[in-house]
Formats: structure tokens, sequence, C-alpha cells
């Protein structure tokens, strides 16, 4: 059995290969020519990316699926015309599609994320054919260490912050590969295949397996306890972070962050507070409805105006560590700053999703309380004083709803009127411990304007009966809530 990720030609096979950060390194691998199969339970705009670059995706998870690989005529056709060899990518003599041939009884290399549990049937059919069995961040930190890798961690900010850095790398000329954890429609998706050796790629602490990464630069954004579900308490977390901060060549750190100011020691700092003396900062600063402007500084030097079409001061934040990891890189400012003021952000980051009779519909990835209180007043920016902002909020995971029950309470007094429906269980068990109603009551003890809706149906219904022109409805949490948006959309349509 093979005991590290192979990239020279053995088949990898994702369980569960629909996933945000699953389907990205599938994505990536697919481009370089690498045969790819997985399975997913549903077909979705992400599988079909899949499938057009080449990899076989199955509509069901089942023992022999791990079997496609173990025929002697089976090919991998690849449209591309792009072709990987040893560790740099050129251009094929014709484009066009180019075909991989398999050997014959190859057993393909089994990816699974913590999503995945030991009883699921193809993850037993692999352990027991001898497959190669390794964990999604395993083939994350194999890349990680072929590249010039730029690895973004942080409890917040992590898609928005690495998507914007391998945009403006990408706008700069640099053409790195890109793996984040959401979809950026500048970057064509969640992942890309550069021909340089830079990888920007997104660092996700949830499970603890940020531990493994091992990149030139590292960032993180910032410290909190998100997971409870994972960790018991915040110094387990900073212990995570610290194992990944010791580990990077480079590491910049946000220090308006009290834990990476006291528990971490950044080479290169950056963030908003001139009390901190950050190595990068800004002045002049203007929060406008449509982005941010402000005057950037590096090492008490000015070096120019930036323009950020996004909302808010955690964004500001963010485009500083992607300004410094520019530097870093040897960008000019100019150059930096003429591709951030094009950023139009990573999807379910604020996305505005329609207006309907004067609504305007928004859909934000916020689950946290401190994401909470950041989107909330980051949306406060579009709306005059006499607009409505009214928040429309899925729980995720009971764990988290539990832990966090008191914080979630206070983090609403941005918006206006708020909804609440059930809790996105994201396949945690319901132990009674709270519940979308009891979260509603705790928000009405701080809050006039709260509404419980148990479910998609009774929420659908009840939101006519209050929003109203000139509403601006967020739509807020890591679940399946913005499902219904489109319906809201068409719905005001409909009755125009």
């Amino acid at each position: 059995m093979s005991k590290s990720v192979d990239f020279c030609g053995q088949p990898f096979h994702f369980i569960g290969i629909g996933g945000i950060g699953m389907s990205a390194l599938a994505y990536v691998l697919a481009k370089r020519q690498i045969p790819v199969s997985g399975s997913d339970l549903r077909a979705t705009h992400i599988t079909q990316r899949l499938q057009a670059v080449g990899a076989h995706i199955f509509s069901s998870q089942q023992a022999s699926n791990l079997e496609f690989f173990q025929e002697g005529d089976r090919a991998t056709t690849i449209p591309s015309q792009q072709r990987w060899v040893g560790e740099a990518v050129t251009l094929a003599a014709q484009p066009g599609t180019l075909t991989a041939q398999v050997e014959p009884l190859t057993l393909p290399q089994v990816i699974c994320s913590t999503a995945i549990q030991t009883s699921n049937t193809e993850y037993q059919a692999a352990q027991s054919r001898g497959c190669p069995i390794f964990h999604r961040s395993d083939v994350l930190a194999a890349l990680i260490r072929e590249y010039q890798s730029v690895a973004v961690a942080g409890t917040h900010g992590k898609t928005t912050t690495s998507s914007l850095i391998g945009y403006m790398l990408v706008q700069a000329g640099l053409d790195p590969t890109v793996v984040v954890g959401g979809e950026v429609n500048a970057l064509g998706g969640n992942a890309r295949l550069g021909q340089s050796q830079l990888l920007v790629a997104e660092a996700d602490e949830s499970d603890g397996s940020l531990i493994k990464l091992a990149p030139q630069i590292g960032i993180v954004t910032n410290i909190e306890l998100d997971h409870p579900d994972h960790y018991q308490t915040v110094e387990e977390v900073i212990a995570t972070f610290g194992v990944f901060a010791d580990q990077c060549q480079t590491l910049i750190g946000c220090i308006d962050c009290d834990l990476v100011r006291g528990c971490l020691q950044p080479q290169i700092t950056y963030g908003l507070d001139p009390n901190h003396n950050p190595d990068y900062t800004a002045t002049e600063i203007q929060y406008g409805a449509q982005g941010t402007q402000a005057q950037i500084w590096e090492k008490g030097q000015p070096l120019g105006t930036l323009n950020l079409p996004l909302l808010g001061q955690h964004n500001l934040s963010n485009a500083l560590a992607a300004i410094a990891v520019g530097r870093q890189l040897g960008l000019d400012f100019a150059v930096m700053a003429e591709a951030i003021a094009t950023f139009e952000g990573a999807k379910r980051r604020f996305e505005f999703h329609g207006e309907g009779n004067g609504i305007l519909f928004f859909d934000d990835y916020a689950h946290h309380p401190s994401e909470l209180q950041a989107t909330l007043s980051a949306a406060r920016l579009r709306l005059e004083p006499s607009q409505r902002l009214v928040a429309v909020f899925q729980p995720h995971r009971y764990s988290r709803t539990h832990a966090f029950l008191d914080d979630f309470a206070r983090s609403f007094g941005q918006a206006d009127v708020v909804v609440i429906t059930d809790i996105y269980s994201a396949g945690e068990p319901d132990l009674g411990q709270v519940s979308g109603q009891i979260l509603a009551e705790k928000i009405a003890a701080n809050h006039s304007n709260v509404h419980y809706q148990p479910n998609f149906k009774a929420l659908t219904a009840f939101l006519p009966q209050i929003l109203q022109s000139g509403d601006l409805a967020l739509f807020l949490g890591a679940g399946n809530l913005n499902q219904i948006i489109p319906q809201m959309v068409e719905y005001y349509h409909a009755a125009l």
C-alpha cells in the first residue's frame, strides 16, 4: 500500500467528489491528466464541470465504482490543451482531446473527507481491496509541497482572502494554480490549473488537518472557536494554528486579532489598528455602499490608493493580507491595486441574487456570531436610514448553535427584522439541547422584531407578508437556505 499521495499517474477516486473542497482537488488532478473518478449522490454544476475535464462521475456510492480503473481498455478522456509533464505544464502541440490510458488492474487512490464515515460502502470496499486511502487534506498537503505555495488559514475570511490572492496573481500574469473553498466566477469555479509553480490554497482548520500543511507563505486571518464538534476549547484551536505557523517558511498574520497577536509570531503583520504597528495598514478609509477606498501603507511608507469593491472593514483587512502576499512575491502595488479593483468576490459571500418589487436579495455564508456581525454591518452600508435590513438566518450544526447560543443572541443588532428557521444539522444528531425556536427566543430577548419559521414551506409563505419595497433581504448560513432565494425573486417578478 502506498504511504504517500502519488501524482505520477495512479488513478484517484473521490468519495463525495461534489463537495466544495473535494471537487477543487479533483479538478486540478484531472486537468493534470491524472485519471480521476468519484461518486456523489446528486448531479450538480460542479460535477458537470468535473466531467467536462475528464473525471468519471458515479451517481451512487457502491463497491463496484472502485473497479472502473481495473479494465485494461478503460481510458480517461480529457478535453484540454494542457499536458502535465513531471512538475511543469506544457501546451499540447495540437489543441484537442488528450487520452490517458490506464494500466490494467490499477487500484485507485481513494480520497475521503471528514464527512465520510467508516460505514460508507465505498470506503469499506476500498479497505477490503487494499486501496491506498487518504484524507482530502493529504492531497492538498502533497500539492502544497510540490508548488511554491501560499496557504490561507483562519477562522473567518479564508475563502475571500484566498480567492482574492488567486485572482490578483492571475491578473498580474503569474498564472497560479488555485484551490479554494468557494466558487469564484472570475476563476471559473473553485479551482484552476496554472502553468507556473505558484499555488494558492485555502487551508481549513475545522477538522485539525491544518497541521499537515507546510507552505512557503502562510496567512492566518484570525483565530476563534468555530467548530465545537471537533475542538473542546479555544486553546486546542490555538495549538492547531501554532503547528501550522511553525511549518510556514513565512507567516503573515492579522494582528488586529488578539490570539494571532498574542499566540503566534508572524514575521509579517497586517491590520487596521495603528496601536499594533502593523507592517501593512490603511488610513483615510472611506466605507461606502459600492466598496471601500483607502490609502495603503507598507512599513510606514505609502504605497498608494486602493479601491476595493467589497464592503466592510473585514474585507479591507482581507485585502491587506493579499497585498502583503503580493509584495512578498515582488508585485508592484499599482499592479495589485488594478487587479483588486475588479475583484467581484466569491459566491455566497454577500452575493446579489436579484431584485423584485424594490427588494434586494443577497446570500451570505456567515454562520458564526462574529461573521454575522461583520456581514450585517457591511450590509448596512448599502442602505439609506429609511431602508430596512431583514436578516433571514438558518443556524448551522446543533453543536455550534448550542455552544454559541448567547453569542448568536447578541449578533443581530444591525438588522431591523430577524427571521430564524430550524437548524441545518450537517449530519449531526439532534440531542434535544437546542432548536431554531430556542435560538429565536434568545435573540428576541435582545431584539424587538424576531420571527421563527420552522421550515422552508412556512418561511416562503411568511416572507411576502413582512418584506416591503426598499428592504434588503439577507439570507445567512452555511446550509441550504439559499435554495429558496430564486423562489422569492421569481415570486416578486411574477407579481408585477
